[in-house]
């Protein structure tokens, strides 16, 4: 993890000193081959020379705990945060994840845009070929069971390259597309597919969408960066028509919502019945389903349709 962040950072993110990114280079090639003290050695003397590259303290901190070292780790996060408070790096995860913060309600907008900008060229060979993503038929297939009414109005929110939309085009009228990454609306555009795509966050971009005006909303793959979903669910009722649905993937918590080892929020079955009945919406379909594969095998999961 440790090497793959560092890489992706040097690709990204430069310190203005030339040496200094060579050396960053250095403890990347290092990292990757599991050498976590030569990193760590290498991304201090970076940060000798760039006190305030947010980038060399994250990655030092991710050298540290690779070491076993978490109060430096903590230290290393913190000064990235300082020096970054935008935080497309993720620090405020890294701090929750470590328990020296308190997890933030959602993945910073920074963050989630940087992460998939970089991951834009490779998304879809990677998604779907090496982690064998089913996210947008499992939100199909729900549907499917709910109604076979094709369908007005749809948003399809965190649209990403597209994906969810190419599995619905033929069953709505008119389909809207949101992300927060502009390379990822670029590959969605490059489909015509969509009828209107916006860069923005979820949040406002609902907020500027008329009262009733949709009968479906989808979002696949994107509750992973919500930790929570009161907003979410509250503006997806405002956006919604009467008997309008909500369909969603999420990955599995034991409880409340969590933030798991790879920086995605986790959501229990019962916080999502808790928060769709506050929010006034019904729970006609919530099981287990895995949409993705990871290390280890099938990404525990959920699918959910709520309904207006």
């Amino acid at each position: 993890m440790t090497g793959e962040f560092i890489r992706d950072a040097a690709l990204l993110l430069s310190s203005g000193d030339l040496i200094a990114d060579r050396r960053f280079a250095y403890a990347a090639d290092y990292a990757a081959r599991g050498d976590h003290h030569a990193a760590h050695d290498l991304l201090q003397q970076v940060l000798e020379r760039v006190p305030a590259w947010a980038a060399a303290w994250f990655a030092l901190g991710e050298a540290c705990a690779a070491l076993g070292k978490f109060d430096a780790a903590c230290a290393a996060y913190e000064r990235a945060l300082a020096v970054a408070p935008h935080d497309a790096l993720g620090a405020a995860l890294k701090l929750a994840q470590f328990g020296a913060a308190p997890l933030p309600d959602t993945a910073p907008d920074a963050y989630v845009k940087r992460l998939f900008d970089d991951y834009a060229h490779r998304f879809e060979t990677h998604l779907v070929g090496r982690l064998g993503y089913r996210g947008p038929q499992l939100l199909a297939d729900a549907i499917a069971r709910l109604r076979q009414t094709p369908f007005a109005q749809a948003i399809d929110l965190g649209c990403g390259t597209g994906l969810c939309g190419e599995r619905f085009r033929a069953d709505v009228g008119q389909l809207a597309g949101v992300d927060l990454s502009p390379r990822m609306i670029a590959q969605a555009r490059a489909k015509h597919i969509y009828d209107r795509l916006d860069v923005a966050d979820i949040e406002t971009f609902l907020a500027g969408e008329a009262a009733g005006s949709a009968d479906l909303v989808l979002a696949a793959d994107v509750l992973v960066y919500i930790g929570d979903l009161r907003p979410l669910f509250a503006a997806a009722h405002r956006v919604l028509q009467r008997h309008g649905l909500f369909a969603f993937t999420a990955q599995t918590a034991s409880r409340g919502f969590e933030l798991g080892d790879d920086l995605r929020y986790a959501h229990a079955p019962g916080y999502i019945r808790e928060v769709a009945r506050e929010s006034g919406l019904s729970l006609p379909l919530l099981e287990h389903a895995a949409a993705r594969r990871g290390a280890g095998g099938d990404v525990a999961g959920l699918v959910a349709v709520l309904e207006k």
